[in-house]
């Protein structure tokens, strides 16, 4: 996956010029546009991955994470990337997802990093999911109050992303709405 081309930003986002994976993620890496999606269904329950990941492996994140693209098409928009990543992960079309917000954040482990400007989408769907085993070990729906109880009391168990995420939830109302 080093071989896609992503889309370096500044600290708002503002696109900068194109790079390899590999420079966004080795090293200190560069700062580029990321997504991360939240789907939730009508029973009050948030769709969770356990990751298959160079960085940060085996641990549980939101329903799907990605980059937008540079192709030989153009760069896909924020929503082009998720519903890209929604069906690569899962098998889900045709889901609306809407933009709650953004954040930055860096994080390394040995020679590798994460240092996004992340979006933050959320979603309803309720139909079946067919997880690409590819791409993550399980997959779970929980009751979002549960996640949002356990994201505090276990913050090591989740993404970094997502724990940033958690915090534009909160702010939006998501876990009480």
């Amino acid at each position: 996956m080093f071989y896609q081309i992503i889309l370096a930003c500044d600290d708002k986002g503002k696109f900068l010029e194109y790079i390899p994976k590999k420079i966004g993620h080795t090293g200190e890496g560069r700062r580029h546009l990321a997504v991360t999606v939240l789907l939730y269904n009508n029973k009050g329950e948030v769709l969770l991955q356990k990751r298959k990941h160079q960085v940060f492996d085996n641990i549980w994140d939101f329903t799907a994470s990605t980059h937008p693209l540079h192709t030989e098409n153009g760069d896909e928009s924020l929503e082009e990337a998720t519903l890209r990543a929604l069906q690569d992960e899962y098998g889900v079309e045709n889901v609306q997802v809407k933009e709650v917000g953004s954040f930055n954040y860096f994080a390394k482990v040995g020679s590798l990093c994460e240092n996004e400007h992340d979006y933050l989408l959320i979603g309803e769907y309720n139909g079946e999911i067919k997880l690409n085993p590819k791409v993550a070990y399980e997959c779970k729906w929980v009751d979002k109050g549960e996640l949002f109880k356990d994201m505090e009391k276990n913050p090591k168990n989740y993404s970094p992303w997502s724990q940033e995420g958690l915090k534009i939830l909160k702010e939006s109302g998501f876990f009480y709405g």
